[in-house]
């Protein structure tokens, strides 16, 4: 049987780690480490949610016909057309 000193799931690696990051980053900073990755965290699955919301609008988006979208947008600018004659009138 082998014991093995600087196993991962050893508690003598674990100890270790922790004694570095704490003799690295000292006390009064470990708290200022913690919130920095939290809101880290936080900002990846935001960015991830993000994504995975373009991905449904593109899909949406995918589904309307050609024609359709071309005639909304030609019926767009004959009102802003009308919006922007009106304003020079006033």
């Amino acid at each position: 049987m082998t014991v093995l000193l600087f196993a991962i799931e050893s508690p003598t690696i674990i100890i270790l780690v922790v004694a570095a990051i704490f003799l690295l980053f000292g006390g009064s900073k470990l708290p200022q480490l913690a919130k920095a990755l939290g809101q880290s965290k936080k900002a990846f699955k935001d960015g991830l949610d993000d994504a995975s919301r373009d991905d449904r609008e593109r899909s949406k988006l995918d589904t309307i016909d050609d024609e359709a979208l071309f005639e909304e947008a030609r019926r767009r600018a004959q009102q802003m057309k009308g919006d922007g004659a009106k304003r020079i009138e006033h």
